[in-house]
């Protein structure tokens, strides 16, 4: 039997782990504080463990607290894909395809083909998530989502299959008063002396090893002064004064006026953007965009 009252409990939770705050977690739930904080009792009670302490700074997960945060909150996410596929249902849709990609490809690849998809299958609902790269593979392999956008390449596991979407050329990015900011193209061996802003490893481990390996093939060491999740982010870093960056090329439509965009020589070609998806799970949506993406591509 279902113990809804649990999953309230656990969900009533998340909110407070989130808020690290009662009343503010309260005021998001829609409800006063009092019965958010008795809700909260009756789990501790129930579990007979102390998941907060509380403080005039809000609420702190204690150990037992952070332990199972991970856990309740994939819980949720699949009690809230249970939900849409429910409702779908009921609405007379056909299914639900959960796509997980990172921001720049819901920016520049995702749309089009998205619009694409639904003009072909007007009755799925196409449920898209915010991940970056390095959650893509683990997140296909829990059956998480069906399809990931990220940056990848190269061996992605036994079962995991990808698709490069869309690639772009290697770039630096440097400060407009930059020494070599004058050049049109730059050697990656001129770099040997500089202080990098790398895409963090935690974020893209496959892209940061291959940049770090191609530093390494052109006779030195990456200087990393930061690792940071996002290419924007090295943008701004080095618009801020914090080194230089290898960046794609296209950011360029992005950097600040104190900030230039210099073609690396000879040409480097990086995959920004794959499709995919794992190959043991049957599912037949993901067969239908791999082979709407498959088509597009045709000459």
């Amino acid at each position: 039997m279902i113990n809804f009252r649990l999953i309230r409990h656990l969900w009533l939770f998340l909110a407070v782990a989130e808020d690290q705050n009662f009343s503010r977690a309260a005021k998001r739930l829609g409800m006063s504080q009092p019965p958010l904080t008795e809700q909260i009792q009756a789990l501790e009670q129930s579990l007979r463990v102390q998941l907060f302490t509380r403080s005039r700074r809000g609420a702190q997960l204690t150990a037992a607290g952070t332990a199972i945060l991970p856990a309740v909150r994939k819980f949720a996410e699949q009690l809230e894909r249970l939900e849409l596929a429910v409702h779908e249902a009921v609405a007379g849709h056909a299914g639900v395809l959960t796509i997980g990609a990172i921001t720049p490809a819901m920016i520049d690849v995702l749309p089009p083909l998205i619009e694409r998809f639904k003009q072909d299958h007007p009755l799925i609902t196409v449920s898209v998530k915010e991940i970056d790269s390095v959650e893509a593979i683990p997140a296909l392999e829990a059956g998480d989502i069906d399809l990931a956008f990220a940056r990848l390449e190269g061996q992605l596991g036994r079962h995991v299959q990808s698709l490069p979407l869309s690639e772009d050329r290697l770039a630096v990015a440097l400060p407009t008063d930059h020494p070599l900011a004058g050049q049109p193209c730059l050697e990656l061996k001129s770099l040997a002396d500089e202080a990098l802003v790398m895409a963090s490893r935690d974020v893209s481990p496959v892209y940061f090893d291959y940049l770090v390996g191609l530093c390494k093939a052109s006779g030195f060491p990456p200087r990393i002064l930061h690792q940071v999740r996002s290419v924007a982010s090295q943008v701004a870093f080095v618009s801020c004064g914090q080194g230089i960056a290898l960046v794609p090329t296209s950011i360029g439509k992005l950097a600040p006026e104190n900030v230039v965009i210099r073609a690396l020589q000879p040409e480097v070609k990086v995959v920004t953007t794959a499709m995919a998806w794992h190959g043991e799970h049957d599912n037949p949506l993901v067969e239908a965009m791999i082979d709407q993406v498959r088509a597009s591509a045709l000459p």
